[in-house]
Parts: structure tokens; sequence; C-alpha cells
């Protein structure tokens, strides 16, 4: 095998199906990862086909150390901190200084979680069906896993996808299902996934204007912790630009401190080209419902969608206990008896 295949995706729809020769598998919050093996030859190629394998040097130890020789596995890595998957410390692995990248898979190693065979000691299995491939993935688990190479739940019960699905947000990314019958299709949007959405009432402690005018381009959300500190928990920029102008002329007045007492916006990132982002802090009088996916680090992942202004609710009742966190990784194998 001279290049690693596209992995298969999903194409997101907005119920499960419920009709008998689907699968069901909690779709997990890490980096995509096809796992290859041809002897001492290693790869770890991401989503984009991007190579992994120098930034997370225990998991090509791990594959080195299997008994196999020849494979190509689907799968996803995760890295618990404690017992909770975090993003966060994923992303840090991705790191120029292999020093760095050395260090953190000593102190937080990753894990990897199999979800597809592709390949098993040079016998090409792309075009099985997947309940065959599952079978070949299991006995390989069964002989080769341990705490770092675990296998991912599966159910052909739309119950238990539906109950993944609604403690989903953190760990979880969603639930995806697959055809029981169908071959893996390099590339394709062959599977479907359901994500969960939330709603929390946050404060407005904040906002960043446009380049170019005076405009809002976007809010910054905060949310009281239980010492009565506004901390810095997302934002939301889908507003409409003929209200953008308006907007501004609402919060104007507003501008002043204490804006956040907690956590606040940061300064440079990879999102704003290493340049700091000027924002105008708020006094916390405004309040406004958004959508939300998942909750990475206290706060939010993604950016929000704003659904409404709440003039009826008080900033303090905008509490951190609105967010709903991950359900943790053992919790779900635990559950299915894996």
């Amino acid at each position: 095998m001279t290049a690693l295949p596209a992995p298969m995706e999903a194409k997101l729809v907005d119920a499960l199906p419920e009709e008998p020769g689907w699968q069901f598998e909690p779709k997990w919050d890490g980096f995509r990862a096809l796992a290859f093996r041809d002897g001492d030859r290693i790869e770890i190629g991401s989503k984009s086909g991007k190579p992994l394998a120098r930034y997370f040097p225990e998991i090509v130890a791990l594959l080195r150390d299997v008994g196999a020789t020849r494979f190509l596995l689907d799968g996803e890595l995760i890295l618990p901190i404690g017992d909770i998957a975090s993003f966060d410390a994923l992303q840090q692995r991705l790191h120029p200084a292999q020093s760095r990248i050395d260090r953190l898979s000593r102190e937080t190693p990753a894990q990897l979680m199999l979800f597809d065979c592709l390949m098993m000691e040079g016998r090409d299995l792309l075009t099985d069906p997947l309940a065959d491939r599952r079978a070949v993935l299991e006995r390989f688990q069964a002989a080769h896993g341990g705490p770092s190479l675990l296998l991912s739940p599966r159910s052909e019960n739309v119950a238990d996808a539906e109950a993944w699905l609604a403690r989903s947000g953190g760990a979880l990314d969603g639930v995806v299902a697959k055809r029981l019958d169908e071959p893996y299709r390099p590339g394709e949007r062959a599977m479907l996934k359901v994500k969960q959405h939330r709603s929390a009432d946050c404060v407005v402690g904040g906002f960043r204007r446009e380049k170019e005018g005076r405009g809002v381009a976007s809010l910054l959300l905060g949310l009281y912790d239980d010492e009565g500190r506004l901390n810095h928990v997302g934002f939301t920029s889908g507003l409409a630009r003929d209200e953008r102008a308006a907007l501004a002329t609402k919060l104007d007045p507003l501008i002043g401190p204490p804006g956040f007492t907690g956590r606040a916006p940061g300064g440079p990132s990879r999102w704003n080209n290493g340049e700091a982002s000027a924002w105008e802090p708020l006094r916390p009088e405004l309040v406004v419902e958004v959508l939300y996916d998942q909750v990475t680090g206290n706060r939010f992942r993604h950016g929000t969608r704003l659904l409404r202004w709440r003039p009826d609710k008080a900033p303090r009742q905008c509490g951190m206990d609105q967010l709903v966190y991950e359900l943790r990784p053992a919790e779900i194998i635990a559950e299915t008896g894996l």
C-alpha cells in the first residue's frame, strides 16, 4: 500500500434511522486517524491526509508492539486527562518542538479508539461488509488491545444510540450510523451522523467590532461560576449584516467595566494569525440564549448560534451549571459491556 485511503465520512442528518440493518457507534471527539503498519513501517494519517505519527510517538510504539505486522485500522485518537477526554490536550500535541511532544506523550499519553478494520495481515477488507470487518476488528482488539488500544462500542439497537446521543457533548461528538451490509467507501459520505445541540442563557460580557466600520462582529459570552466571577465561555457571530450597526448603537452605552471578572477573552491565537483581537468590555446587563454543541475546558468548543435576546432573564441567573459536560469514554464502554 503506497498511500492511505481517505477515511469514509458521515453525512449530517436530523434523526437516526430506525429500520433494521444499521450499526450505531458513538462519534468520538478526537482526531480521526488511520493507523497503518507494514512490518517496521508505521503511519498514522489524519482525516485530511496529513501525517500524525510524529505527534503521537506513544501510539507508534503501541502499534509496533502489536503481534500482527500488516494491518490498516480506522479509529479516533483521544486523550484523557484523568478520565475525561480532552480535545485541548490533543491540540497541544501539534507542536513544532519534538522535545515538548515527547514530554507530553509521557505525561498525558493518548489512546486509539478503534471502530473499523480495512486490512489485516495483508488481506484487503475494503469491499467486505461492515459486519465482517467488525468481526475481524473485534478479534484483533481481543488479542492485542489494552488500556491504550480500545474498541469502540457498537449497537444495533437505536435506543442505545439515542441514549448516547442524549448524553453527548464532550467526549462524544454525537452518534454515527453505518449499514452492516455496506463496504468501506473511502472519501464518501456513506455514514450518517446525528449531533446533539443544547441551549444556554449567557451574559453578553463584551463584543468585537467589524474590521471595517463600527458594526458588531461578534458577541462575547459569559457565565458566572460559584465564586460569582463572570467567565468568558465563547462567542456568537452569526449576526445579520443589516443589524450589526444597530446592535453597536445598543451596546455602545454599556461599554465599561467590569466586563469579564474571571476568565477573559484571549489575545493572539491560531484563528487571528497571531494578532491580538481588540474587544470592548460591557457592563453585565444583557442576556442572550444561544445554541451550542460541545463543551471543552469549561467553554463552548465552536461558535454558537444566537437564538434570542432574554430581557426577562437576570444576568446573575446565568451560571456555569447550565453546561452539559462529556460522557466519559469509560462510562460508555462500561454501559455496553465491552
